[in-house]
């Protein structure tokens, strides 16, 4: 994914200088260079950079620490606050309300991802509630109202567009009363793109805009755009008032630092980020959640959420009684598995849970993982209630796995080596232990009674020596008390 790689080169910095015995001012010099030459390869505009490092240098006086402050800690919350600075804007956008009528207009440069945005923003609320629908109003793009047609239709979201009128602004207005008088509570307006700016797109999407009123206009940037998303992203807004940004095509290999902090320097906060071709590969952008997974620390709140979306409501209760009592059978496994599968883009799962992302999914081997989970499944399937239900690793004996390996069609090592995973992940599964269980058995109030005893198990001891250690992580989730705070660098999160 992109930026994936700046994250590994930002943590291994801050490995280094977590192995070091004394933290001196070389050894910190030495680490914000890393971080500063990782930035600067991302295509992260250089002032941005210059300016984090100096706010580190001055937060982190090592001559000012008295003995006894844990350097490490400060150093790795200076970074992680910096890097969350340069992405924050510092003001919420617009959001629609449910029941009262909003109009928002899709602007951006042809090639960007507009009209396939369009669509998965459009089925993003309406998994929420909202009742959506879609104005073609991009008349210079031959194919243009086709492929919002194709969207709009696969998602079952209503749209509008005419193949003979070619003025945008009378499609644009006529589509917006249209879905008015149908009582949308969503009216998603996609206007043209240009393969370069000209003065007739601006004009174009100026009356547009003063024709529809739009309450958001939403920029859509091509991750792969580099140092230019900053005049791109200031001659939109200086056009039309830009309230926000999404950023596409973050499943590339650009390097995409380039758009999110050129984007952020316009102070047009980015809402949601593309991952993929398909519908469900959105996400909302937060920023510390974000950075927070950038650093390879995961987004445990992230993840609640996400299992929230797929466990049924009264099979929630079951699930943590069993996750508080520490017993993991393959039975469990199994119906992880397959809530796993349900909630979307394998790799965007995993990278919520810290630790979890290095070992069941490596960089772009997501599909390689996802065929290896269903695999699994298929090896369970041709297990017995015995032993899908046992607590016991020693019922699995030889002759078992021989059955098993027969019965599913894959060699015996296939069999072993989907044990030894459901081995791991008991043993993370175990360590949750003594979790304190919600009486109403919810999701989302789990993560609340998720204390620094719990999350020092589950996180990856390399990751805890970072932080400080058990102290570290304490001190940690008192200082981020607000519920934001929390879930952007572990996840539980106070509501």
């Amino acid at each position: 994914m992109v930026l994936a790689q700046l994250g590994g080169s930002i943590s291994r910095a801050l490995q280094q200088m977590s192995n070091a015995t004394i933290i001196d001012e070389k050894v910190l010099n030495d680490c914000l260079n890393e971080i500063t030459r990782a930035l600067l390869q991302s295509d992260v505009q250089f002032k941005l950079v210059r300016d984090m490092q100096t706010n580190i240098k001055k937060i982190v006086n090592l001559d000012d620490l008295a003995a006894g402050h844990n350097k490490r800690k400060i150093i790795q919350q200076a970074v992680f606050n910096e890097l969350c600075k340069i992405l924050d804007p510092g003001k919420p956008a617009f959001t629609p309300k449910k029941g009262k009528t909003s109009v928002v207009m899709f602007v951006g440069l042809q090639g960007s991802g507009k009209t396939t945005t369009c669509t998965k923003y459009a089925y993003y609320h309406q998994k929420k509630g909202y009742k959506p629908a879609l104005v073609c109003a991009d008349t210079f793009r031959a194919g243009a109202f086709d492929q919002l047609k194709q969207n709009a239709t696969k998602a079952k979201i209503p749209f509008y567009g005419s193949y003979t009128e070619s003025d945008p602004v009378r499609i644009a207005v006529e589509g917006v009363e249209r879905f008015k008088k149908e009582n949308c509570d969503l009216i998603i307006v996609d206007t043209s793109g240009r393969h370069k700016q000209e003065a007739a797109l601006f004009e174009e999407m100026r009356q547009v805009s003063e024709a529809t009123k739009p309450d958001l206009v939403l920029f859509v940037m091509d991750s792969s755009i580099g140092q230019a998303a900053f005049d791109q992203a200031q001659a939109f807004k200086q056009s039309v008032p830009v309230g926000a940004v999404i950023v596409t095509k973050m499943d590339g290999h650009a390097k995409g630092g380039g758009a999110l902090s050129a984007v952020a320097a316009t102070k047009s906060p980015v809402i949601f980020i593309g991952t993929g071709e398909h519908m469900d590969e959105f996400e909302i952008f937060d920023v510390k959640p974000f950075v927070s997974r950038l650093l390879g620390m995961g987004d445990w709140s992230g993840f609640m959420d996400k299992i929230q979306e797929v466990v049924p409501m009264d099979q929630q209760p079951e699930l943590l009684q069993k996750l508080s009592e520490g017993n993991f059978t393959l039975r469990i496994m199994y119906e992880q598995f397959q809530n796993i599968l349900k909630m979307g883009p394998i790799g965007q799962v995993f990278s919520m849970l810290p630790g979890f992302s290095q070992e069941l999914m490596p960089k772009g081997r997501e599909k390689e993982s996802q065929t290896k989970i269903k695999r699994y499944m298929t090896m369970m399937d041709s297990m017995t209630n015995e032993e899908l239900d046992s607590t016991n690793p020693k019922l699995m004996n030889e002759s078992r796995i021989i059955r098993i390996a027969r019965g599913c069609g894959r060699p015996i090592r296939d069999v072993m080596e989907m044990l030894e995973e459901y081995k791991r992940l008991a043993k993370i599964w175990s360590k949750m232990k003594g979790l304190k269980i919600p009486k109403k058995g919810d999701m989302s109030a789990l993560s609340r009674n998720m204390n620094a005893q719990h999350m020092s198990k589950v996180l990856p001891p390399q990751m805890l020596k970072q932080i400080g250690g058990m102290g570290g992580l304490q001190s940690l989730m008192k200082q981020m008390g607000s519920s934001k705070d929390m879930m952007g660098m572990f996840g539980g999160a106070d509501k």
